[in-house]
């Protein structure tokens, strides 16, 4: 079977699609393919790859618009997912395009400095003992310990696309929620207070960052998960957390969302204020009723229920 590879090429400032034509063999990779062409068609194209087993991260691409792992990715199942002779390789998204397929990861390392991404260890431990942990409490963190920084989940975030400067990389969450879970940490919080400074709450909860992970972590249950310790940490409120326990309470309270008042308990009388002008359009529509009591749902004994299950295996 043949198949046509369209790959962004980017040298010197300079940008076009070319098209290279491959042979495929049983097994063959993208990033086989990729070797293939380069070997055997043009050796100035030029990407990156290191342990081809899906250790590195190295070699992560996009494929129709979609981030893929070169080295793990097979080019028949693709060609049948998108039903095409011709796939689209460019580079990963919300990053500098170095050449080709090659993108720029110094200034993500630097980013990720904003959380403190180094372990502090408890007084109660030293060098003779060691940093010693039971089972269950490595359990807690071990999955997030499997992030090999391929970039795929940045490549896809929506809220990354949107604006990189106020919300950090999903796998930098990853690794914010690894040292929060951490029993040996002595001071969760640090690495707590600088994600919440750097957008925890500005997630779109698109869930991209979680389809896209080639290793499961779900980066976006890792974001959940640390806007929960938030809460369990007793951080400083902010307009998110105000958000999220307005919305718990409601659910709990009533099971339904009280709209009148759910501005004014996320922000605060003096900001919400500032949005009168949207208020009086619902008004004028028919949207808000503010002088409507709140209904209680009539399957609020199931909403209750369902939460207190929640919390329990939580």
């Amino acid at each position: 079977m043949k198949l046509t590879l369209a790959i962004h090429r980017s040298v010197d400032g300079k940008e076009w699609i070319q098209n290279y034509e491959i042979e495929i063999k049983k097994g063959m990779t993208i990033l086989e393919g990729l070797h293939e062409i380069k070997a055997n068609q043009d050796a100035s194209l030029s990407f990156t790859c290191s342990c081809r087993s899906s250790i590195c991260g190295a070699c992560a691409v996009r494929v129709n618009k979609n981030a893929e792992l070169a080295c793990e990715a097979l080019l028949v199942d693709l060609a049948k997912r998108y039903q095409t002779e011709k796939l689209e390789l460019e580079p990963l998204a919300n990053f500098k395009v170095l050449r080709d397929l090659i993108v720029d990861w110094q200034p993500k390392y630097e980013r990720m400095q904003t959380i403190h991404p180094r372990l502090n260890p408890k007084e109660e431990f030293s060098l003779d003992k060691g940093c010693i942990q039971t089972p269950a409490e490595f359990d807690r963190y071990k999955k997030y310990a499997g992030c090999i920084l391929c970039g795929a989940c940045v490549s896809e975030c929506n809220k990354n696309t949107l604006n990189q400067k106020n919300f950090l990389d999903p796998f930098i969450f990853v690794k914010a929620a690894k040292l929060v879970e951490d029993s040996r940490d002595r001071n969760p919080e640090e690495h707590l207070k600088a994600v919440v400074e750097a957008g925890l709450w500005r997630c779109m909860e698109c869930q991209e960052c979680t389809a896209k992970c080639p290793k499961d972590l779900d980066p976006a249950g890792a974001i959940e998960k640390l806007k929960a310790a938030t809460f369990r940490l007793k951080l400083k409120e902010t307009v998110g957390s105000n958000h999220a326990k307005a919305v718990y309470d409601d659910l709990h309270d009533s099971g339904m969302l009280d709209e009148k008042t759910l501005a004014t308990r996320t922000e605060g009388v003096f900001l919400s204020a500032l949005r009168a002008p949207v208020a009086v359009r619902l008004m004028t529509h028919g949207k808000l009723n503010m002088l409507e009591r709140h209904p209680v749902n009539p399957e609020i004994k199931t909403i209750q229920a369902i939460m207190t299950k929640a919390k329990e295996v939580e």
